[in-house]
């Protein structure tokens, strides 16, 4: 029986305990087209060799020697291909978010002088190719889709031999678990990139450390929809979760058509950051501010039920009975927007609003949150699906085989099995990093009900008012966030008198309340000046400013009339603000908070 341990021993493994499955799913030409377990066996096997026959591979055995294979694609069955072929080789993949800018996609491909690019669409190539000249190290670039002039990324599978496969086999079984496995680069918030070095070890156990604890089921007929991007170390993690479990993957066409695949396919769950969640419960709300008469009545009703659910104790005999008849009138037509099977839902990446938990979750929508940082392949911290393992405004019990203390300050150190090898080139910010054999995370957190662990803030986000008065932004920022007013936020006040906020309006719920109080609305620039808006929302700020003590309560602020988002900069691909970039781009208005 294989004992596996490495990353791609997942299809051996899969083989022997779960047979020859749906291993992987997407649509190609409008119909789902799936790899079973063999056709992705060979089709690993073959790429691994032709790689082989490129000169591909361990080169002299130390980390830098290894050398380097990128990918910047969207999620599909041939990324986890890819992943697997590249392992085999001893190489290792370097994966980089469709949306990294060229200055960054240059550096990256430079400090780990990657030798081949795996693109999936013309688009992408073009990045590539705007920059291939300043990357010395950059021989060839193959496509997952057929492009004009590109070579496909079969035509490296057409390179393995008899010789090849035979050496593949040889080079698999003298490949150590603590061998590096992935280069993952931050998506640089606030600086120069950092390529984190995980090996087969860290991602393996991390994923059988959430797999017991949350726990995923070991199930053929599971099945999952991912559209979380692959080259995040979140989604990764959990990709191989599913593949040592034996679910089916299937892999969203984009973004834009998850609410059509969740319904089209009825999968079991998903993962997700909190700002999706954030948008699909707008969608709902917009909805619900739409209906008439009883029917608008009895939606408010139900979510005015769901905004007081503990999972953990009983709301009394007229409460659950109002919320079982709520379920059936109302939120079975969430759940069938879902697919009308989801078993549960993953949330991480960022903080996500308890009251959007508690409605998820009254809904019979089972959403859990958990937490953890690339360093450590990730997950530190998840609420879990057994009875009393998950409380709202926490990210639940350290995992099994996670070591964790507490810093005076606040900040989580953990150390493991998954804590990553180190920042790749970079010792100086690895023993700034690791110190003493725990990895410090820059989170700042506190143990709440006993072994659950709640985060506070960033270490470097909390900030002092020119009155000496720690603030920490993230907290405010959840809070405000609740109201459907209310779609972005950034507290500032770093050495200022005061507490300010930067606010990005939900223009949908904006325009429904100034149609109720008959005020015109034409362009967002005319709405944010409107001198009962500002009045609006200096009430949504006073309600809010209740929950915190004077001097983190928010004094002034300034509405913008746009969204934050990836391409303009204001965000990570992972949808978290960079803080440093708003701050800049929006001197002025913060100027105006303060003079």
């Amino acid at each position: 029986m294989i004992q596996p341990s490495r990353l791609f021993d997942c299809i051996p493994y899969q083989l022997e305990k779960f047979s020859d499955l749906n291993m992987l799913s997407s649509k190609v030409n409008g119909v789902w087209k799936s790899w079973r377990t063999k056709d992705v066996e060979k089709m690993v096997n073959r790429l691994s060799a032709g790689l082989l026959e490129m000169g591909i591979g361990l080169q002299d055995g130390t980390d830098e020697g290894c050398d380097k294979i990128g990918i910047i694609s969207n999620n599909r069955p041939e990324w986890i291909i890819t992943d697997l072929a590249v392992q085999q080789t001893g190489a290792v993949l370097v994966p980089i978010y469709p949306t990294t800018n060229p200055l960054e996609l240059k550096f990256i491909l430079n400090d780990a002088a990657v030798k081949i690019m795996f693109v999936s669409s013309a688009d992408l190539k073009a990045k590539v190719e705007l920059i291939a000249p300043e990357v010395p190290s950059l021989k060839k670039i193959y496509s997952f889709d057929e492009i004009d002039h590109t070579p496909l990324w079969t035509e490296i599978a057409d390179l393995a031999t008899e010789d090849s496969l035979r050496k593949i086999e040889e080079i698999k079984s003298k490949i150590p678990d603590s061998h590096l496995a992935t280069l993952i680069y931050t998506s640089g918030t606030t600086g120069t990139p950092k390529g984190v070095m995980l090996t087969h070890s860290n991602i393996f156990h991390n994923a059988m450390y959430a797999k017991e604890s949350f726990p995923f089921p070991d199930d053929p007929h599971f099945k999952v929809l991912s559209f979380l991007p692959l080259n995040h170390i979140y989604e990764k993690c959990v990709s191989y979760i599913y593949l040592f479990s034996g679910n089916n993957i299937y892999y969203a066409e984009s973004l834009e058509t998850i609410g059509d695949n969740l319904r089209e396919l009825k999968p079991d769950c998903f993962t997700s950051v909190p700002r999706l969640l954030e948008k699909v419960f707008e969608k709902i709300m917009t909805a619900g501010r739409d209906l008439k008469g009883i029917k608008k009545k009895l939606f408010f009703w139900a979510i005015g039920l769901a905004e007081r659910f503990d999972n953990n104790k009983s709301g009394g005999f007229w409460y659950d009975l109002q919320l079982s008849l709520a379920n059936k009138i109302i939120f079975n037509k969430w759940r069938d927007a879902l697919g009308g099977n989801i078993k549960f839902i993953l949330s991480g990446g960022a903080a996500c609003q308890e009251k959007l938990l508690r409605i998820f979750n009254a809904a019979r929508i089972p959403t859990y949150e958990g937490y953890g940082p690339t360093e450590n392949s990730p997950v530190i911290a998840v609420n879990r699906r057994t009875p009393g393992g998950n409380i709202f405004g926490t990210v639940g019990p350290v995992l099994n085989g996670v070591n964790l203390r507490l810093e005076k300050d606040g900040e989580i150190c953990v150390n493991g099995k998954s804590m990553m090898k180190g920042y790749y080139k970079r010792p100086d910010l690895t023993n700034e990093t690791i110190i003493d054999g725990w990895l410090h995370t820059g989170d700042i957190g506190e143990m709440v009900h006993g072994n659950f662990l709640k985060i506070t803030d960033r270490k470097k986000e909390l900030f002092k008012t020119s009155g000496g008065k720690y603030v920490a932004p993230q907290v405010l920022e959840n809070k405000l966030k609740e109201d459907p007013l209310i779609e972005q936020v950034l507290v500032t006040g770093a050495n200022q008198k005061f507490v300010g906020a930067l606010i990005v309006p939900s223009f949908t719920s904006l325009k429904h309340w100034m149609e109720l109080k008959e005020i015109p609305f034409t362009t967002p620039d005319e709405a944010i000046s409107n001198r009962q808006v500002l009045e609006k929302y200096q009430r949504v700020i006073e309600d809010k400013n209740q929950f915190f003590n004077h001097v983190e309560q928010i004094k002034k602020f300034e509405l913008l009339p746009k969204e934050w988002g990836i391409e303009t900069g204001e965000m990570t691909p992972k949808m978290s603000l960079k803080r440093k970039v708003i701050l800049e781009k929006y001197h002025a208005e913060i100027e105006k908070i303060y003079n």
